[in-house]
């Protein structure tokens, strides 16, 4: 087996496109999308309002082609086209009224994607947002001194309706890369307002990337060696998109040739999706989660198993404890879990211990680059915590996939 250092892997599985990153000698996070018809993502719509569910504060849109998508009331402020401006309803949502959208949340479950009036357009270094006005910049930069420095030249570039997210490979990128990079964002958002009132119902004004190459945009750039691919025609798009976006990445792809043994088994790409789809995960000390998906929830038990201990029961559970942290922040990003997570740790009755596992587990869930927050414990050992929905679950992936075939 192939070291698994910082490499993003690309292969072809079955008709759909499966990426994994690898990183400290782990694939730790999968993805798998459909050649044709992936992932909507990002995808920027003129939509039709279905329906207005006051009750509830949401609106239900036709995105056309039999796609509908729910819509926050409380959260947005539409932007109506083909509507008289003298309108006296103003900004209240009618059904048959036409909006500008963008699906901010893939569908997951028997849900709906979710769609938002506050466009985005995200590049490697920054974004510009429609739905926030201020400069804010990432949580992992520190520099303070940067940031200050940064945000007085991009005020000069900013206007009264958007606002401007600078990302953490920013930090490795020269003024005139991120000023760049953010004016070709802000006139694509200009030339998106300037066409949509001119074009019909259901267009698509603008789609996202495929996830295999937003990817490539969206992992930190010291962690990226290399790229590496076994499909000719997605190296060929890599390639493109790298010259295009990303010139200084484009020594890191390599396209595999080996007739010999597969990609996937080179690097245990398989054996990973295996084990993510696995209920059961075996801890090093012989503990094990078990890893429940509910509707509402996924749940996760903490046993000790086989581990017995070298001191005393005290010091069997906390190690047990420690170690299910590590593995349950990795299993969380690896499988792409999402929204409310339970955690039944084996329970602990010295204060010290749950300060510690609490302390250690955060740290692991601050890595995490999609936003993962420790809620609470409660005295029986029950850990809640939210990450943030974004794409689906990589089980439901690999569900759609099959009730296709």
């Amino acid at each position: 087996m192939k070291t698994l250092n910082n490499k993003i892997i690309i292969i072809k599985r079955g008709g759909r496109i499966l990426t994994a990153l690898t990183g400290g000698g782990r694939v730790i996070q999968l993805n798998l999308e459909e050649e044709e018809s992936g992932s909507l993502l990002g995808n920027i719509y003129i939509a039709k309002v279905n329906n207005v569910a006051k009750n509830i504060g949401a609106a239900f849109l036709d995105l056309g082609g039999g796609q509908t998508a729910y819509y926050s009331l409380t959260e947005n402020v539409p932007h109506l086209l083909a509507r008289d401006p003298s309108d006296s309803q103003g900004q209240t949502l009618r059904p048959g009224d036409e909006i500008l959208v963008q699906v901010s949340r893939d569908a997951v479950k028997t849900k709906d994607p979710v769609v938002t009036s506050h466009l985005s357009f995200t590049g490697r270094f920054c974004v510009v947002t429609a739905g926030k006005f201020h400069i804010g910049f990432s949580s992992k930069i520190s520099d303070a001194e940067w940031k200050n420095r940064l945000r007085t030249i991009l005020s000069e570039e900013k206007d009264s309706d958007f606002g401007i997210i600078i990302r953490t490979n920013a930090r490795k990128a020269s003024d005139s890369e991120i000023l760049a990079e953010l004016r070709e964002l802000k006139e694509q958002y200009r030339r998106l307002l300037r066409e949509a009132p001119f074009r019909t119902c259901y267009t698509l004004l603008y789609e996202a990337v495929p996830s295999f190459l937003a990817s490539l945009r969206d992992t930190y750039q010291d962690f990226m060696e290399e790229i590496v691919t076994d499909d000719p025609g997605i190296y060929r798009q890599i390639q493109e998109y790298l010259e295009k976006h990303q010139p200084e990445d484009t020594d890191r792809i390599r396209l595999y040739r080996d007739p010999l043994i597969s990609l996937g088994k080179l690097y245990s790409i398989e054996k990973a999706v295996e084990e993510a789809l696995q209920k059961k995960v075996w801890l090093k000390s012989g503990g094990y989660l078990v890893i429940e998906p509910t509707e509402a929830m996924t749940v996760i038990d903490v046993n000790s198993g086989k581990y017995t201990g070298r001191k005393d029961q005290r010091d069997t559970i906390l190690k047990t404890n420690l170690e299910a942290a590590r593995e349950i922040a990795y299993q969380m990003r690896l499988r792409n879990l999402s929204g409310i997570i339970l955690i039944d740790f084996i329970d602990m009755t010295a204060e010290e211990d749950r300060s510690q596992l609490m302390d250690t587990f955060t740290a692991y869930c601050i890595q995490d680059p999609i936003k993962t927050t420790v809620v609470d414990m409660t005295r029986l050992g029950l850990v809640e915590v939210t990450r943030k929905k974004i794409r689906k679950p990589f089980r439901e992936q690999t569900e759609k996939g099959e009730h296709k075939s």
